[in-house]
């Protein structure tokens, strides 16, 4: 089972298809018949035989900002 964390997701442009596989609760078998009838969830890059899967439209397929919260902002007087 592949273990991955919503920042590590958001640290990375695109993940395997096993990692996004495994964020939806896919299996292996699925997700590659899926990716090959192009019914894939979300946006799936093919280069030769890999898979690729854009972080941002994974992110939003699982309901989570592709950007963590931003630090607050400091604001000084003049």
């Amino acid at each position: 089972m592949i273990h991955i964390t919503i920042a590590q997701l958001r640290a990375t442009p695109t993940v395997d298809l096993m990692t996004a596989a495994a964020a939806l609760g896919l299996g292996r078998t699925k997700a590659y018949e899926l990716a090959r009838r192009g019914q894939f969830p979300c946006r799936v890059i093919r280069i030769g035989e890999v898979y690729r899967i854009p972080t941002p439209g994974l992110l939003e397929l699982l309901g989570v900002p592709a950007e963590g919260p931003r630090p607050p902002t400091v604001l000084t007087r003049h």
